[in-house]
């Protein structure tokens, strides 16, 4: 659809008046050339197909430049269509064929033969025009007169009218003959874009700002723009203006394109390509490239766009080192390891790690040939590459003999094969084994040299053997029994109390586990999957779970064992008992739980007779008047010395006394009991 003759003045110049563009009347496309030159332009367009380059028979008309010129095509006063004119500049290359001798034939050239060197030149030259998503291929035939034939001079050019293309669009043109003696010329533009088409920046996100009429419906399209083959489709959306549409700056490739057009019959299309230069296109770029082994001998560079990049084969020594190219090089062509961009390194891949399986401790020999058949090999290590055979102390030189041995007999697997060499990958793993077996057989001769040797000395060796086993008890011991203790948050003055008794037995030989300290792993998790953790690990390591009663815990006892009392205030989020009973009760209901469990309780908060019968299954211990012997429930099944148990005690008391008297007698209340459970004061 041609476009308003005001769109055009706002894009090419400030007002009609200064816009220099030269109109052309009618739709036909038409062609000039050069005086002294004869031109036709065929009727209608033909398929792109180069083809391959041949020989020239002679001298020829070849393309030499292109140049390229904006015109209007004009179907109304007010409605025209931007045109590309395209020139291509002609000049003749090679030289006649000198006539053979007339001997040779056994006579004279026929003499009504005109020479060649007075014939007019003649060519077919072909336009090849591409912009998204047109493309269009128009052939040319210009005649040069014997009399303007000089070598590898220009003889004019013809010109051709004209490609039609978007406003904001980018145009690739190409041309050769055809046959084709010489490489095709191309050229590339960028036409100028619309104002109402802008592209801005809003920190990590960019915006596509389409100032378009209201009502005005328009398609949107995002594509792939490639250098060779069609462009990629990536999205496309039908609106009505004025729009606003936001990218995400991951979405930006240099390649990404926009294209804009009116939803109307016919009608033009606008292409930008706006992140060529990003910075953050071209990083992205790189991030999206997968480098894919094929076969053993060819590869796969697979990004949304094409990377101008240089491609090498290295090799990288176990552990991490950096890949280092091999010498002598192979061949660069059809291979890549690292790719490399602007002087940085962008990409690097294992090109073989399918092929090969499982990181292998393999050795890479890398076979130089020369000339008349010779070759040599070299064994790749990160001291450089050494040749075999060789008497250097390095590990693949030790081996060279046995590694040549598996190369001739075929157990190396080929990894790259080309005129200059080739690069095996021979298995290392018995070699391994063999070195393993006698490392292991010294091993069992050092242990039985040692067994006879306490056989002698059977007196010592039971001494020796008694200090270790009192050593390894004594690791055990300063290492700790595991202790989960367990209660309910009663109120926050009882679960001080609670963490004054847990910091006292950590004092102790006991790794004590308590869900004060673990409320943010517990909140992570869930109380029920914290508290089966816990509970797990403590018996697996034959640990012990600590009841402590209160009578919060005695009513949510009493409701899970249907007895018709309810618990006391709601419980908070971080209440590991009521979760921790549905796992609690199957080991007391089954008869699990002795030597397992041990219960307690405070002694002017809680009767152990107020504990429900259940969990008197298992010792209840009313603290501190029983914390001798409740530390020797936690500590056995090997217990201290009774003196050594009443110092621990004694200690734990003394630690645990100041909370004691914080929780019966906080300040500023007189009275000694908090009416909190049997045997508590009345408070009057």
């Amino acid at each position: 659809m041609p476009v308003p003759w005001f769109l055009l003045s706002l894009a090419l110049g400030r007002s009609p008046i200064v816009l220099s563009l030269e109109r052309l009347v009618g739709p036909q496309d038409t062609t000039h050339c050069s005086p002294g030159l004869s031109c036709h332009l065929w009727d209608s367009d033909i398929l792109c197909l180069p083809g391959d380059i041949v020989p020239a028979p002679g001298p020829v008309l070849a393309p030499t430049h292109l140049q390229t010129e904006l015109v209007l095509r004009c179907r109304k006063e007010t409605y025209c269509d931007l045109c590309v004119r395209v020139a291509v500049h002609l000049a003749v290359h090679g030289h006649w064929e000198e006539p053979e001798d007339e001997e040779k034939f056994g006579g004279a050239a026929d003499s009504g033969v005109e020479e060649p060197r007075n014939a007019s030149l003649q060519a077919q030259v072909v336009l090849s025009f591409q912009a998204y998503p047109t493309a269009r291929c128009v052939l040319l035939e210009v005649q040069v007169p014997a009399a303007l034939v000089q070598f590898g001079q220009s003889v004019g050019s013809v010109v051709y009218d004209c490609f039609e293309a978007a406003l904001g669009s980018e145009v690739r043109i190409w041309s050769y003959t055809q046959p084709r003696y010489e490489k095709e010329l191309n050229l590339t533009q960028q036409l100028p874009a619309l104002p109402w088409l802008n592209v801005s920046a809003d920190g990590d996100n960019v915006h596509l700002v389409l100032n378009v009429s209201e009502e005005q419906h328009f398609g949107l399209s995002l594509y792939w723009n490639q250098v060779q083959g069609p462009p990629k489709p990536r999205w496309h959306k039908n609106l009505t203006g004025p729009q606003i549409i936001t990218l995400n700056h991951t979405d930006l490739v240099p390649c990404l394109c926009i294209q804009v057009w009116p939803l109307e019959p016919d009608s033009v299309r606008t292409n930008i390509c706006p992140f060529r230069e990003d910075p953050r296109a071209h990083q992205n770029l790189w991030r999206a490239a997968r480098l894919r082994l094929l076969t053993l001998q060819s590869w796969l560079l697979d990004a949304p766009c094409s990377l101008p990049a240089e491609a090498a084969l290295c090799w990288q020594a176990p552990g991490g080192d950096p890949c280092q190219p091999l010498v002598p090089p192979l061949s660069w062509e059809n291979v890549t390891v690292d790719v490399n961009s602007w002087e940085k390194l962008q990409l690097q891949e294992c090109l073989w790690a399918d092929s090969l399986g499982p990181l292998k401790d393999d050795v890479l020999l890398l076979e130089t040939r020369g000339p008349q058949d010779n070759r040599s090999l070299c064994a790749l290590e990160p001291s450089g590459c050494t040749s075999l055979p060789s008497k250097a102390s390095t590990r693949a030189a030790r081996l060279g003999e046995y590694l040549l041995q598996d190369l001739q007999s075929g157990q190396c697997l080929q990894l790259w094969d080309d005129d200059l060499g080739a690069l095996w990958a021979c298995p290392m793993d018995k070699y391994i084994h063999k070195r393993w077996a006698l490392l292991w057989l010294a091993c069992l001769l050092f242990a039985a040299a040692l067994s006879l040797i306490l056989l002698l000395k059977k007196d010592h060796a039971k001494g020796w053997l008694r200090l270790l086993k009192q050593d390894v008890r004594s690791g055990a011991a300063a290492r700790g029994r595991a202790a989960l203790l367990l209660y309910s948050a009663d109120d926050s003055g009882f679960e001080r109390l609670v963490g004054a008794l847990a910091s006292a037995l950590c004092q102790l030989p006991l790794r004590v586990a308590v869900d004060l300290w673990s409320r943010r792993e517990m909140s992570a998790q869930g109380p029920v999957a914290w508290f089966h953790a816990q509970r797990r690990q403590t018996l697996q390591e034959g640990g012990v779970v600590v009841l402590l009663f209160s009578p919060g815990a005695v009513a949510l006892c009493s409701e899970w064992l249907q007895e018709g009392v309810s618990a006391p205030g709601a419980h908070g989020p971080h209440d590991a008992f009521r979760a921790s009973l549905s796992c609690v009760l199957p080991d007391f209901l089954q008869g699990r739980a002795p030597g397992r469990y041990v219960g307690a309780c405070f002694d002017r908060l809680l009767h152990p007779d107020s504990v429900p019968a259940l969990f008197r299954t298992v010792p209840v211990f009313s603290l501190p008047s029983q914390l001798p012997d409740f530390l020797g429930a936690l500590q056995q099944p090997r217990a201290p010395r009774p003196g050594r148990l009443q110092e621990r005690a004694e200690q734990v008391s003394r630690a645990l006394q100041p909370a004691l008297d914080s929780y019966f007698h906080p300040p500023g209340t007189p009275a000694p009991g908090r009416g909190l459970g049997p045997g508590a004061g009345d408070g009057t």
